[in-house]
Order: C-alpha cells, then sequence, then structure tokens
C-alpha cells in the first residue's frame, strides 16, 4: 500500500506510528507513507510566533514526506517512487478530502473515530462522551465518505457495548484520548492488514438507533459551553463541565456604569479554581439564596480579610467554594482580593444575614 495520511494532532500521531510501525515490520503490506497536514498558524502577540501542528514533527522524526496545505483545490496527491497514492487515511484531520482526492486513490480512504458511530458524529466526540456521562466507548474505522463527515461505511467497530472509560467519574479529556489512541491505532493497522477497504465493502456497524433522533452530535467545542447557566445546571453538570471543558465563566454586573446614570457595567468572570463543597455552611441552613449568588464567608482567614472564601448556590442547592477567579482584564488571584479589586463586591449592612454578596446578577 502507498498510504497518504492526513492528521494534526496526537490522536493521529498514535495511527501514523502505528501505520510506521507495521511499515517496518511488514514492507509488503505498506510501501510507502506520506504525510498531510495543515500549515502553522500564527499566535501570540502580534503574531509573530509560528504554531505548527504536532504531527509535523512526529513526520519529521519518523523521516517521512510532509505536505503542508490549506486547502485541497488545485492540489494534486504525491507519487512513491512514480507510483500514485492507493490508499488515503484520515485521522483528526479537520479538513474536508473532496471527491476528486478520494477517486484519485485506488481503495478511496479510511478514517479511525473516537466514539461508537454512528453516535457522536462530529470533531469532539470525546468531549461530549464525558459530558453525556457515558461510562462506554469504542472507536470505529469507517470509509472516508465523499459527502459528509462521519457517514462512511464501517468498516470495523468495538464490539458492543464497547470498553469501559477509566473512573468515569473523574475522568477527563487527555486521559480518555491516550486510551483512545492506542485502540484506534490498533484497530487501522488490524484493518490495513485484513484489506477490509477492498470491494465489496462489508459493513460491521452494531449500534442501531431506532431512529436518527436518537442519536448524539459531538460539534465543536464552544466558549459558550463553559458559560455558566445557574437557573438550570446541577452541581453535577457544572463539576462535569469543568473536568472536562477547563474553567468556566460568567458575566458579572457591576457598578461601573457612568456616574449618576443608574446603568451597571460588565465584565467577565473566569472561576479558574472552583470546587464542590461536601457540606453546606450553616449560615445557609434557614436562608433560601437564588441560584448564582455568590457570597463571602464571615470567617477571616490567616491572610487577612481580602482572602476571605467566596460561595455560591446551584439550582439544586449545593454550594461551589470559589479559592480564585480572573476578572476581564485582570490576572487570576485569589477571589475575594480579585472581586474587590474589579469592583465587584456589594458589601450588605452588617444586619444582613450575608455579610458579603458580590455581582448577585451572573448571566
Amino acid at each position: 500500500m502507498r498510504i497518504l495520511f492526513c492528521g494534526s494532532d496526537s490522536f493521529s500521531i498514535a495511527s501514523l506510528k502505528a501505520l510506521c510501525k507495521e511499515r517496518a515490520n511488514s514492507p509488503e503490506t505498506i510501501a510507502s507513507i506520506d504525510v498531510v497536514c495543515r500549515p502553522g498558524k500564527r499566535v501570540g502577540r502580534g503574531l509573530k510566533k509560528i504554531q505548527e501542528v504536532p504531527i509535523k514533527a512526529a513526520a519529521t522524526h519518523l523521516s517521512l514526506p510532509i505536505h503542508e496545505i490549506d486547502t485541497f483545490t488545485g492540489w494534486k496527491p504525491p507519487q512513491s517512487h512514480g507510483h500514485p497514492i492507493n490508499l488515503i487515511v484520515a485521522v483528526s484531520f479537520g479538513l474536508f478530502i473532496p471527491p476528486r482526492i478520494l477517486n484519485s486513490a485506488k481503495y478511496g480512504g479510511l478514517n479511525v473515530h473516537p466514539s461508537l458511530l454512528p453516535d457522536f458524529r462530529g470533531p469532539a466526540p470525546l468531549h461530549h462522551t464525558l459530558l453525556a456521562g457515558e461510562t462506554k466507548t469504542g472507536v470505529t474505522l469507517q470509509t472516508l465518505d465523499p459527502r459528509e463527515f462521519d457517514h462512511g461505511v464501517i468498516l470495523d467497530q468495538t464490539p458492543p457495548p464497547g470498553f469501559s472509560i477509566p473512573d468515569p467519574d473523574t475522568c477527563d479529556v487527555p486521559r480518555l484520548l491516550d486510551l483512545v489512541s492506542d485502540k484506534g491505532a490498533q484497530m487501522l493497522v488490524s484493518g490495513i492488514r485484513n484489506r477490509v477497504f477492498v470491494p465489496p465493502l462489508k459493513s460491521v456497524g452494531w449500534y442501531k438507533p431506532d431512529n436518527e433522533a436518537a442519536l448524539r452530535h459531538a460539534g465543536k467545542i464552544k466558549p459558550e459551553d463553559r458559560h455558566i447557566n445557574w437557573s438550570s445546571w446541577t452541581a453535577q453538570e457544572i463539576s462535569r463541565r469543568q473536568r472536562v471543558l477547563g474553567p468556566l465563566w460568567n458575566i458579572a454586573v457591576t457598578e461601573a456604569g457612568s456616574p449618576g446614570s443608574g446603568i451597571n457595567g460588565t465584565k467577565r468572570i473566569i472561576f479558574t479554581k472552583m470546587a464542590l463543597e461536601e457540606s453546606i455552611p450553616d449560615v445557609l441552613d434557614s436562608i433560601k439564596l437564588d441560584p448564582g449568588v455568590i457570597f463571602a464567608s464571615d470567617a477571616r482567614t490567616t491572610a487577612g480579610e481580602l482572602d476571605r472564601l467566596l460561595y455560591v448556590t446551584t439550582c439544586d442547592r449545593k454550594i461551589f467554594r470559589i479559592d480564585e477567579i480572573k476578572v476581564q482584564g485582570q490576572p487570576s488571584a485569589p477571589a475575594y482580593r480579585a472581586a474587590k479589586k474589579g469592583k465587584l463586591l456589594d458589601i450588605q449592612p452588617i444586619s444582613s444575614p450575608l455579610p458579603a454578596k458580590f455581582f448577585a446578577g451572573l448571566v
């Protein structure tokens, strides 16, 4: 086989390394591998630094030919020792491979996807698998469809009900990625050895939903997915999103509007360090707080008033302790200190049941 491998990240690197190992052990199975990746992007202040896709360094280390493209328009696949590429493999590539390119390869294309297709089609299956609270998952080897992402013929797949996710209540994306990367690479090599891509193709997909509506789409993760909805997200949902997506955020209502206008300003608040409390503070036993109301503890720390702890209630009456926040325009800092500096504190009268409430208008 003369393979054109299209990839980008650590998930695809695992498959590329497995193919290179197979080529070394069985050159009659894989004669050559060319790598396609997207060009590096300018990042950082002034866009002076170029950030390369991780697979470029891996391909360089493996001494493989590299082709950097940002579009297939007008691009022609390379030849290997005067012979055309006869199989395309795309793993976590990101660009749609058009029919013209697929048709140029005798056996079309293969793709490794880290879910039990057709469930969790899309670019972020690992995130959505964990967000859904799944305890099992799998990998799929499919053909590259000439019309849509993740709609190819399923040539191999993890048997039902899938393999177990390690410690599903604490597992994060990097840990799950390590697991599926290895299993996906093994499935790809096995498929090439068994020549499952040679017609007539045999579909072996086991997952048969009753209807398309039962399928879950694994769309690209957006900033809004980290925006806490205090009125509907339970403590479990908040904890899960924090574990899977990283620090969550809200917009805080401040008193920074025009003087005398009565109009409040807003600032984005990122909860850089926040944890679920095991027990509810005594002060809340007889007080009903709306979800999203953040308050300060009466207790002073040894560091003084500015390092008092902040808390927030959820819609299912659980409590999160907020240790650290990043106020828009400021570096991350201890929560009470950062809130005071950002003019977010609304100190209540001493007679108030809650001594300090800050940005109660979280949206």
